[in-house]
């Protein structure tokens, strides 16, 4: 294979990629979000300068891919933190698990998204929609919200899941040291919600020494919401260069 052709190529192995070179489309992508309060010293344990927070919240998702191009359907679950940056108001990503190897090796090689493999699930059961996530053969989050008990304004569930999302992008040398470690940048776009719902929820996260969701306990729930969408992810753009201290 001459050089030309090997620079075509995004990801390895050059005869089997790990992933496809498209951006995705997500069709009929359905959130389980529970918004709830935290310990403040927990996040500030977690969440990178040069972010900052202004009240001590986070947002656990379950989302159910019903049709991804180029990756197919799957199930992803995951911690996001309300933040700060230069004013604008934004979500960090904190941790993110899922069933489908393609799109974790993507999201991770070609974004900076702090994808893992894990099991999630969200299904109706007697009344309540239920999101799970299991890391092995153990639970680690079970959240359960009334099915379709009050709908919400589309608008408001718009801007819930259009928030600017940020995530650390860190690439290591062949020595270990840092090759690229950047904040980065990316948002959601061509959102079409299909359906938006609220009501009572209720969340429980189980310790695990390496899926540690309950490193960030919940105090309280503030929201809940169940979204039925069609939407794009853009690319990412680098924000802040941990390596020179510049702001890019």
């Amino acid at each position: 294979m001459k050089e030309s052709e090997v620079r075509q190529h995004v990801t390895t192995p050059l005869v089997n990629p790990a992933f496809a070179p498209v951006v995705p489309r997500f069709t009929d992508r359905e959130y389980l979000n529970i918004v709830y309060r935290t310990d403040p010293d927990a996040l500030r344990a977690v969440v990178p300068e040069p972010l900052r927070f202004d009240e001590p919240l986070v947002r656990f998702e379950v989302m159910k891919m019903g049709d991804v191009s180029g990756y197919g359907p799957y199930t992803e679950s995951g911690q996001a933190i309300p933040v700060v940056l230069d004013g604008e108001h934004g979500e960090y990503l904190h941790a993110m698990y899922l069933d489908n190897f393609p799109a974790t090796a993507s999201g991770r090689e070609v974004s900076a998204y702090p994808k893992t493999i894990g099991a999630p699930n969200l299904y109706v059961d007697n009344g309540a929609l239920v999101g799970t996530l299991d890391y092995g053969s153990l639970r680690v989050a079970t959240a359960t919200m009334g099915y379709k008990h009050n709908r919400l304004d589309a608008a408001d569930a718009t801007a819930q899941i259009t928030v600017p999302t940020f995530m650390l992008k860190t690439i290591p040398n062949y020595d270990g040291s840092p090759r690229v470690m950047e904040l980065v940048r990316t948002e959601i776009t061509d959102v079409v919600v299909k359906e938006a719902w609220t009501g009572p929820a209720r969340l429980q996260l189980f310790e695990h020494v390496l899926a540690p969701l309950a490193d960030l306990p919940v105090l309280e729930v503030v929201s809940a919401s169940h979204i039925i969408t069609d939407l794009t992810l853009a690319p990412v753009k680098p924000v802040h260069d941990y390596l020179t201290g510049a702001q890019r």
